[in-house]
């Protein structure tokens, strides 16, 4: 299909999402990056975060990713996480409850940074889907 890209969101465990896309946003290490169609060949590592697909049918999809890896060549882009869940799956109050329950404890280890960044992603993910 002219115009689009192909894109396959995959987590360790299955696939969440595939189809036909117009634009792809996420985070890499390396900061923020667009996808369209025709975008030069691009591998990256994904950071926690959030990743939003604007489908041919004028659809959004938003997941929240946990780490991986980013592959876009010849109009096919491939997401694989080390887990990752959409959006209409977090439950957003759940989400809030532990994120703020992990900060009053003032842990400031690498697990706790860490699962306060997932958090964080989960929630940015049901507000930016809203």
């Amino acid at each position: 299909m002219a115009g689009t890209l192909h894109v396959e969101l995959v987590s360790a465990d299955r696939l969440l999402w595939s189809g036909e896309a117009t634009s792809l946003m996420t985070r890499t290490l390396d900061g923020d990056i667009g996808i369209l169609p025709g975008h030069a060949p691009v591998m990256s590592v994904l950071a926690d975060g959030v990743v939003e697909i604007e489908t041919d049918e004028k659809e959004t999809w938003v997941a929240a990713v946990d780490s991986g890896f980013l592959s876009v060549a010849a109009d096919r882009v491939s997401i694989l996480a080390e887990s990752a869940v959409m959006s209409h799956d977090i439950d957003l109050e759940r989400a809030k409850r532990d994120l703020d329950r992990i900060k009053a404890e003032g842990n400031d280890d690498e697990e706790a940074v860490e699962t306060v960044r997932r958090l964080e992603a989960r929630i940015r993910a049901v507000e930016m889907a809203s």
